[in-house]
C-alpha cells in the first residue's frame, strides 16, 4: 500500500519497475478501497506489505490495517524493519533514511501472527498491540545489530 500523496508516487513508481504492484491509498484518504485492493492482491496469491505507520505518523505507531486484513483474509501477517548503517536522513516527519553508498543493511522479520474470522474488537485491540510490540522489538534488535553485519561475528538468529 502506497500512499496517494506527491511523495508516494514516487514510491509507487519505484516499486513497480522493481515488478511488485503498487496498491494507492493510506489511513488518511482512500483506506478503505485501498483495504480492498490488497485483499484482491493477496486472493491472487501476492504477498502485500504496508508502510506500518501510515503518511502522518506517528513514526513507528503500527496503524490497524494489517490486522483489520489478517481478520478477513485469515493470513497471517508480520512486521519487518531494514536498519540501515550509513544513510542520508531526510527532514521530513519519518526521517526518512536513504542508503549512502557501500552502507549496510539489516532486515529483521518478526514471527507470523493469525487475526481468527471472529476475532472482536477486544481480540482485534489485543492483536494490534502485539503487531506494535513485534514491530518495537525488530527495530530495536536491527538498530543495535546492523554495525555487527559483515564483521563474521554476526550469525543470522531465527525467531
Amino acid at each position: 500500500m502506497v500512499s496517494r500523496s506527491f511523495d508516494g508516487e514516487y514510491i509507487a513508481r519505484t516499486i513497480e519497475k522493481l515488478g511488485f504492484v503498487a496498491v494507492r491509498g493510506s489511513s488518511s484518504r482512500g483506506g478503505g478501497k485501498a483495504l480492498l485492493g490488497l485483499r484482491t492482491q493477496l486472493e491472487r496469491g501476492v504477498s502485500v506489505a504496508f508502510t506500518i505507520d501510515g503518511p502522518r505518523g506517528p513514526k513507528y505507531v503500527a496503524k490497524p490495517g494489517p490486522v483489520l486484513l489478517s481478520r478477513e483474509t485469515g493470513l497471517p501477517m508480520a512486521a519487518f524493519y531494514v536498519a540501515l548503517s550509513d544513510a542520508w536522513v531526510l527532514k521530513t516527519w519519518d526521517a526518512m533514511m536513504i542508503p549512502k553508498p557501500f552502507s549496510k543493511a539489516l532486515v529483521r522479520v518478526s514471527a507470523k501472527m493469525r487475526v481468527p474470522a471472529e476475532a472482536g474488537q477486544a481480540e482485534m485491540t489485543d492483536y494490534h498491540a502485539q503487531l506494535q510490540a513485534a514491530l518495537e522489538r525488530i527495530t530495536r534488535f536491527a538498530e543495535e545489530n546492523v554495525a555487527r553485519v559483515g564483521t563474521g561475528e554476526f550469525n543470522i538468529i531465527k525467531g
